[in-house]
Formats: C-alpha cells, sequence, structure tokens
C-alpha cells in the first residue's frame, strides 16, 4: 500500500539520512520514478523532505524532524535490538514486518543513541534456532565483550581439541545460540568462530583495530553454520522400521532422512543418513524392535553385538 511506503520513506531517511533515489528504490523494490512521486506527495502532505544534488546529494530531512512513536527507554529499545527474524517469522511470511518494525524502532530512539542502537546490531547477534540449549561457564566473557566494544586487539588461549593454541585476534562480534556464546574474531587475515567457554585465558592489548568494511555479523554466522552443516561427516544407512516410531526418528538431531517408501502393513523402508557409525548405533538402540538395518553390514552387526551385551548384563547371575 502506498501509505505504508511513505511512512517507511520518512523512517528511512530519520534512521539513514542522506539517500538516492536508486537506495530508497532497492529498499522499497520500486523504481526511482514511484520515489520521485511519493517525494512529491510527501511534501504536498507537509512532511519537509527536500533533496540535494550533486556527486554525494540524495533525499534529506532536516536534523530536527523527527516522529516520536513509542515512549520506551533507551535501553529498552536497545534490548529488542538484540532481535533478529527467526525461521518461525519467515516461515510465516513475516519477514518484511519484521524489518519495517524495526525501522520503526531505530526511529523512536533518541538522535544520541541512534549510534549506540547501529553498534548493538553490528556487534551481537541472537541466534533463536533450535539447537539443545546449554549453561557452560563464560569466565571471560565480559573481558571479550568489552575487547569486542572497544575495538581492542585480544591475547587469549584457546582449547582446541587435545592442544591449547596461543592466538592474537581482533574481536568482531559476539553470537548467542542456545545458551552457547561464539566469538566472530579475525585472525590471521580471515574471519573464525570461537567457542567461548573453550578460552582459556584472555587478556586485553593496547592495540586499536578497524573493523573491516563491510562486515555483517548477522551473515556472517548464517553463511558460517550453512559451512559447518556442510562439512559434517555422513554415515548413509537403508533401515526398515515401524510408522509407529517415524515421528520418532524425524525429530532425530543427529538423523536425516533422505528418502522413504511405504512396504508391507505397518512397516516403512528409507534411506537415511547418521554422522558417524557409533551415533547411528546409539539412535537405532533407543528405537528398540521398531527399526531394523537393512545395510551395511557393519552396522547391523555393530548393533547385533550391543543388543547381546545388553542381553548378558541381564541374563548375569549377578543382581547386585
Amino acid at each position: 500500500m502506498r501509505a505504508d511506503r511513505l511512512i517507511t520513506i520518512v523512517l528511512l531517511l530519520q534512521n539513514y539520512g542522506r539517500m538516492t533515489s536508486r537506495e530508497l528504490a532497492d529498499k522499497l523494490e520500486t523504481s526511482e520514478r514511484t520515489i520521485h512521486r511519493d517525494m512529491e506527495a510527501l511534501s504536498m502532505a507537509g512532511v519537509p523532505v527536500y533533496s540535494e544534488r550533486g556527486a554525494n546529494g540524495g533525499w534529506l530531512l532536516p536534523e530536527d524532524y523527527r516522529t516520536n512513536l513509542t515512549g520506551m527507554k533507551a535501553e529498552e529499545m536497545q534490548t529488542l535490538l538484540l532481535a533478529h527474524p527467526t525461521t518461525v517469522i519467515k516461515d510465516l511470511g513475516l519477514q518484511q514486518v519484521f524489518h519495517q518494525a524495526l525501522e520503526k524502532l531505530l526511529a523512536a530512539f533518541p538522535s544520541g543513541y541512534s549510534k549506540d542502537a547501529e553498534m548493538v546490531r553490528e556487534r551481537i547477534h541472537v541466534d533463536g534456532a533450535g539447537w539443545h540449549q546449554s549453561h557452560e561457564k563464560l569466565p571471560h566473557l565480559p573481558l571479550i565483550q568489552d575487547a569486542v566494544w572497544r575495538e581492542k586487539k585480544m591475547h587469549m588461549l584457546y582449547r582446541k581439541e587435545e592442544e591449547t593454541i596461543e592466538r592474537i585476534v581482533e574481536p568482531l562480534g559476539l553470537v548467542a545460540k542456545g545458551g552457547i556464546w561464539y566469538l566472530a574474531a579475525a585472525c590471521e587475515g580471515e574471519v573464525r568462530t570461537y567457542r567461548i567457554s573453550k578460552v582459556a585465558e584472555a587478556r586485553l592489548l593496547e592495540e586499536s583495530f578497524h573493523r573491516p568494511e563491510p562486515f555483517d555479523l548477522a551473515m556472517y554466522w548464517e553463511q558460517s553454520t550453512q559451512r559447518f552443516k556442510a562439512n559434517l561427516p555422513r554415515y548413509p544407512a537403508k533401515l526398515r522400521f515401524n510408522k509407529n516410531v517415524y515421528s520418532r526418528i524425524k525429530q532425530q538431531r543427529y538423523m536425516k532422512i533422505t528418502h522413504a517408501d511405504t512396504t508391507e502393513n505397518e512397516w516403512m523402508q528409507a534411506e537415511v543418513e547418521f554422522h558417524t557409525l557409533e551415533s547411528a548405533c546409539d539412535i537405532l538402540l533407543g528405537l528398540g524392535p521398531f527399526v531394523k538395518v537393512v545395510e551395511p553390514g557393519e552396522l547391523r552387526e555393530k548393533i547385533i553385538q550391543q543388543a547381546k551385551s545388553i542381553l548378558s548384563v541381564y541374563d548375569s547371575d549377578d543382581h547386585g
């Protein structure tokens, strides 16, 4: 609707200052010609929008023009800025509405807080996707957050598998996912992800650094997550299982059905992927007699051996 677009134009100019017709058209997914007509409509409605010509020209609003949309305190607004569109919002088709609401929230900030608001979104990202919750000890999180905020280099000792490595990093942002905190930091010419609970020691350095331009923390995290998922080990198998456990199988975190067919009676046959042989064995044992491995043979044998070991425990004369 045109009224929504006009309001959005005002909010964009308030939040970002000078914007060209092309930039506004890209944001609103319309044409530059439409933007020019909208500017005429805004001017006729009493909104003091004006244009500046030249290489650095564009549309502007006077510095003292502002719509007061909410009565929230700055701290409350900054808390809401930590929100990001979740998969639920995307699935419901509300992503555009979310971003419009965010523009209104930014417009409500007093001018003195606008820079702080942008810093929050650049440096902290909350991933609301459904990984399991965790409650890790994070003694170095306050210092790391300080390094992110002040753009100071940091020396740290980091536990990586069986060894502890030494790194000097440029902290760019923090990501929280399921109670687990991660640090996105530049190191040796590339941005890497560090799990903060694995930081053994951390020390702030006096040397500052310049944030790479552009660096979008939310986009980096999404791309990093996709790469992580793509590089996970895959262990394919073929199963027969009772339809009664189909819903349980679909909910398994480390088991993915790639193809399924209905067979006789109450049984189905499916091609699935686990991460490893060991995780496949653990998951399938939990499904008991409602699943049977068709292939590979090594998985069948491991399941049989584990089942025999369990049976031997109960057949033992030792009831202690």
